[in-house]
């Protein structure tokens, strides 16, 4: 969210409980932001009243715990500010796929790579960010300068490809469960669009067509499933494991028989 007080877009923003606006951690404290309920902070308060027990008598406590239940999200937004990091992002990820025309493939094969890695990457991220907001989570896709920087070497170097520009970074209170059914979306997107590819490649196949492009994306795609479901550090493998592990074993196995099969096909 943005700072009102200095239009700073911000990942941790403050809530002023007098004016109830958001701020950077610079401007948070009602006396930096020129609040227009400041007088409310510097009001006198009035002594609470004590109460004395006699001796000898211990102390009674009576709560009740209330709890209520998650708001989950309706509506799935995207901002301006996410907006621009997505199409740089779709853009260097596109421009991955046809550098294989400078390397000896096809134009038109290059031309389909670059769908392919553009629709799988793009699928990805929107899974989790669709996941994350449905569960009441702040949820929008941010560049990472690192997997920018190594997306845009990949287009120049033969051998090296990476799609990684950037993540859709989350924010909120969530339990295991919903971080682990937000980090589960990805790379179950992935294993449909897998199977979905060689579904389509047999059919080819059938029609005497050549399926190799088609079974490639398979292959791609389920490797994109078990890249991101390896249990460690922050990915989503780590946080399914977490959750669920037979969940996670699951779809492990499953990714994995995607990808020797797709990989025996190409």
């Amino acid at each position: 969210m943005k700072c009102t007080q200095c239009s700073t877009d911000t990942y941790m923003p403050f809530k002023c409980p007098y004016c109830n606006q958001y701020f950077c951690a610079e401007h948070r404290l009602p006396e930096n932001h020129s609040c227009p309920e400041y007088w409310r902070a510097r009001a006198p308060k009035e002594r609470p009243t004590r109460t004395f027990r006699p001796v000898g008598t211990e102390p009674t406590y009576d709560y009740t715990v209330t709890m209520m239940p998650q708001k989950l999200g309706r509506v799935i937004t995207f901002s301006s500010i996410e907006f621009k990091h997505l199409s740089i992002g779709v853009l260097l990820v596109f421009c991955v796929g046809v550098s294989m025309f400078l390397f000896g493939v096809s134009l038109t094969s290059g031309l389909l790579l670059a769908l392919i890695l553009t629709s799988s990457f793009l699928i990805h991220e929107i899974a989790h960010k669709i996941a994350a907001q449905r569960q009441g989570l702040w949820a929008e896709f941010r560049l990472t300068p690192t997997g920018a920087l190594i997306t845009l070497i990949s287009i120049l170097l033969p051998l090296f490809k990476v799609i990684s520009p950037g993540a859709v970074m989350i924010a909120g209170v969530g339990s295991k469960e919903t971080i682990g059914k937000t980090a589960i979306a990805g790379p179950s997107t992935n294993m449909v669009l897998a199977t979905t590819f060689l579904a389509v490649g047999f059919i080819s196949n059938f029609f005497k067509l050549n399926p190799s492009m088609v079974f490639f994306g398979a292959w791609i795609n389920s490797f994109i499933a078990i890249f991101n479901l390896i249990p460690f550090g922050i990915m989503d493998g780590f946080k399914i494991f977490s959750w669920n592990k037979p969940i996670w074993g699951v779809s492990f196995s499953a990714s994995i028989v995607l990808a020797i099969t797709s990989f025996l096909l190409v």
